[in-house]
């Protein structure tokens, strides 16, 4: 497994055309680059409560001495992200990376007058395709499959930046590189005053040639504005759709006030099914669906998980916890339904997951489904139902490259075989979870 990450990195430098402007400053030594290898080592050790959960350590720490000999002269952060950022796919986990700050990144790359891949994208079962312009807009392109870029088969191009995609499941990191396409190829290959597309649309095949864009993407967007990320909307049938696109809002107040107003119109329309959309919803904080959306969906008490395993970064003497101590314990905290809450919904909820499914999210679907508040639909595969958490940032000492590290591992309230992925499925209610009737205090 060290050797296929190895041949990744040392191939990955002949596929920029000469229209390609890469970034040149080269100021990261070898041994620079291998203190940064050693510091991810030492992180990893002292903060992941158990590396088993998504890898096999040996392979890691096989693939990390690969990449630290490889270094001769100097290179570009950009550079060391190309490299480390191979090791993503083997630590399997989306929440355990090395990466860079994509959202700072590309805003001050547009505001220097950069420019970047003209088109959102799809991708799926290997083939890509154009969504829409970069921002969303729309153009006669949309559907289009994209077969070649600037010379370079797609499928080489999309395999080159695959390999470097965080994440569990190759479902998991395909959605995730569609929705930055704009930034990883940026980041792999450099931007291009032109970029010249092969595209097929049925049985034809064609060639365009595209400047790129200044236009802000379409996932930024999407998270600077409230009504894009929560819509509620009664349908054509007589059901609503509740749309969630995140557990992190920017105003908390605002979505509360949001979720309420959205269960007093259910409230008033006798709306007897709802559907709760998170199928793009990449998590945030658990205590934005606890309180948002719980109130008015739990009839039963619930917890947020079963059984955890946890490494303590910092000593405390109160609950006698040494630093680097491994915690494994239950979930006690339940949480009492609000039975006489007047917004209590007892229509039939649906839940839609999606390959963006994540985190927080996947916390609230197993809640829904475990304790059976509702059934899930849509796209499963793609995230665990036990999930990693309480993630931490550290940067590298030299490359500035950021290593994300969860610290604890939280299994669903109904335990599952490891690695059981998340997906639809609607349970016999024979199956479900019992609530505790432990009183919260």
């Amino acid at each position: 497994m060290g050797f296929a990450v190895t041949a990744v990195v040392a191939g990955f430098t002949g596929f920029a055309s000469a229209a390609v402007v890469v970034p040149s400053e080269a100021g990261i030594t070898a041994e620079q680059f291998r203190e940064d290898v050693e510091f991810m080592q030492r992180t990893l050790t002292q903060t992941h409560p158990d590396l088993r959960f998504s890898t096999e350590p040996e392979a890691v720490l096989k693939a990390m001495h690969a990449l630290a000999s490889e270094i001769g002269a100097p290179i570009t952060q950009d550079e060391a992200w190309r490299r480390l950022g191979a090791l993503n796919p083997l630590l399997a986990d989306g929440h355990l990376f090395v990466g860079l700050d994509w959202r700072g990144a590309a805003k001050a790359h547009l505001r220097a007058g950069g420019t970047l891949f003209p088109y959102e994208v799809a991708l799926s079962d290997g083939s890509l395709h154009i969504r829409g312009l970069l921002g969303g807009a729309e153009t006669p392109l949309s559907g289009a499959r994209i077969v070649a870029i600037n010379g370079e088969p797609v499928d080489k191009v999309t395999a080159t930046l695959l390999n470097r995609i965080h994440g569990e499941t190759p479902l998991f990191r395909a959605n995730l590189l569609a929705q930055r396409w704009w930034f990883y190829y940026w980041k792999m290959f450099g931007t291009a005053t032109n970029y010249r597309l092969t595209i097929a649309r049925g049985d034809k095949i064609s060639s365009i040639e595209t400047p790129g864009s200044v236009e802000t993407p379409l996932v930024l967007l999407n998270e600077s504005d409230f009504d894009r990320q929560f819509r509620f909307a009664f349908q054509p049938d007589g059901s609503a759709m509740l749309t969630i696109n995140s557990f992190a809002p920017n105003d908390r107040e605002k979505f509360l006030e949001f979720t309420r107003d959205a269960f007093i119109k259910l409230r008033q329309a006798g709306t007897r099914l709802l559907v709760i959309d998170i199928s793009a919803n990449g998590g945030g904080d658990d205590a934005t669906w606890l309180d948002g959306l719980m109130p008015y969906l739990a009839t039963s008490a619930y917890r947020t998980g079963s059984t955890y395993k946890e490494k303590v970064i910092e000593a405390d003497a109160e609950r006698g916890e040494r630093s680097g101590q491994l915690v494994n314990g239950s979930i006690d905290t339940w949480h009492a339904p609000q039975l006489d809450n007047p917004l209590l919904y007892r229509g039939k909820t649906i839940v839609t997951i999606g390959p963006g499914t994540y985190s927080s999210a996947v916390l609230f679907a197993n809640v829904m489904h475990d304790f059976c508040f509702g059934a899930l639909v849509g796209n499963g595969g793609a995230a665990r139902r036990t999930q990693s958490g309480g993630v931490r940032p550290f940067i590298l000492p030299n490359s500035k490259l950021t290593l994300w590290v969860p610290r604890f591992v939280l299994a669903p309230p109904v335990v599952t075989t490891p690695g059981a992925l998340l997906d639809p499925g609607i349970r016999d209610r024979s199956l479900c979870t019992s609530g505790s009737p432990v009183t919260v205090q």
